[in-house]
């Protein structure tokens, strides 16, 4: 693969850089973080991976005193027998080094890992290739991305890489569930990720799974767990503040990228109505990107009155609907939703909305935007909260 400057990240890592001296670069395997930090300028680069690597760091602080006011790469951390005390070092004593470290989401998600660097890095969370990627990556190609997805070396295969997402799929049990979860059953686990991704946006009830993937509710419930520690789901959760009406504990899961989400569902060219459901997962995918958040929820009540996404702005909710085309916007959910809660901006966010457009239905106003539009004025309002 060509060493692609991949700006938006580029820009999130040096921003980074400004607050810690440590930054955690966390995601699936092969989204593309090496490459990340390969491109990066001027780096001293480490693989954890090479038993020799591992060696030079068994004296972490005789390591790090030949690399004062240098930008560091340790890429593949969790391969070291103590992570988190070597960058728990650097941090507290080395902040002339510029250090950026990859390693498994699993790692990420352990609690040692979590405790020991509170307050000592800056985490970068590396998504599914966004619009801007496709553009450094030079294909532009909507149905392109949706169907080959966000994964760099898939989304650069000229066919749809069938092979290569059950490769992933048995690559991602072996090095990232079995090492550190130890879980014990192959077929159930697979067929529940195969489950989810295939049912990808829809609300989750564990009991549906349990009898397909032969195991209790209760296991169902844990496999979510680790798939969202592991970023193979993003998880929302439901808005309420509690009313009868509302549905207030099942969240929607979405699958972390469309290319396998098709892969799953049997999709292998998109028909016109595949295109409104896999735009929302995208939106999906540049929020978390950009704003580098996961506290994003969605609304619905017991009526099937529904609202794709929520963020919360000072309180109130922001509404934000997804649409491949701006025609198809129907504002009946969004009435019934502002009659509770009155308060926060409207969006819908459609794929034929160049410029920004407000439009009025009764007493609500509705901003229109493309992705890059609605992501710059979250971006905005974040610097003003």
């Amino acid at each position: 693969m060509h060493m692609v400057k991949r700006k938006l990240w580029i820009k999130k890592i040096n921003e980074g850089w400004k607050k810690r001296n440590i930054i955690w670069l966390s995601g699936v395997r092969r989204v593309g973080k090496t490459f990340l930090c390969r491109s990066l300028p001027d780096i001293e680069y480490f693989d954890c991976e090479l038993p020799r690597v591992r060696r030079m760091m068994e004296d972490p602080e005789g390591f790090l005193n030949e690399l004062q006011g240098k930008t560091v790469v340790l890429d593949e951390v969790h391969r070291l027998g103590n992570p988190s005390e070597l960058l728990k070092i650097a941090a507290d004593h080395y902040p002339g080094i510029k250090i950026l470290a990859t390693g498994s989401s699993s790692l990420g998600a352990s609690k040692k890992f979590r405790d020991t660097l509170t307050g000592r890095k800056v985490e970068v969370w590396l998504t599914p290739m966004t619009l801007e990627d496709s553009e450094d990556f030079g294909n532009t190609d909507i149905r392109h991305r949706f169907l080959h997805g966000g994964l760099p070396p898939f989304f650069l295969s000229s066919e749809i890489p069938e092979r290569e997402f059950q490769e992933w799929m048995d690559a991602y049990w072996a090095k990232d569930i079995q090492e550190l979860f130890r879980l014990e059953r192959r077929y159930s686990f697979l067929r529940f990720v195969e489950l989810i991704l295939a049912r990808s946006g829809g609300i989750f009830e564990a009991t549906r799974f349990a009898i397909p993937c032969e195991v209790s509710r209760t296991t169902i419930s844990n496999y979510l767990t680790v798939l969202e520690a592991t970023y193979i789901v993003n998880v929302i959760r439901p808005f309420s503040t509690h009313r009868p009406t509302e549905i207030v504990s099942a969240p929607k899961v979405y699958g972390f990228d469309t290319g396998f989400v098709c892969y799953y569902r049997g999709w292998y060219d998109l028909r016109q109505d595949d295109l409104g459901y896999l735009f929302e997962h995208l939106v999906l995918n540049e929020l978390h990107a950009h704003l580098q958040t996961r506290k994003i929820q969605y609304w619905r009540d017991k009526q099937g009155h529904e609202i794709d996404f929520i963020i919360l702005k000072k309180g109130n909710p922001c509404a934000i609907e997804c649409k491949w085309s701006s025609e198809e916007f129907d504002p009946s959910n969004l009435k019934v939703f502002r009659r509770r809660y009155p308060e926060g901006e409207n969006y819908v966010v459609c794929w034929d909305v160049q410029r920004t457009y407000t439009k009025a239905f009764g007493e609500i106003l509705v901003r229109f935007v493309s992705i890059e539009g609605l992501v710059k004025r979250l971006l905005s309002q974040r610097k003003v909260d």
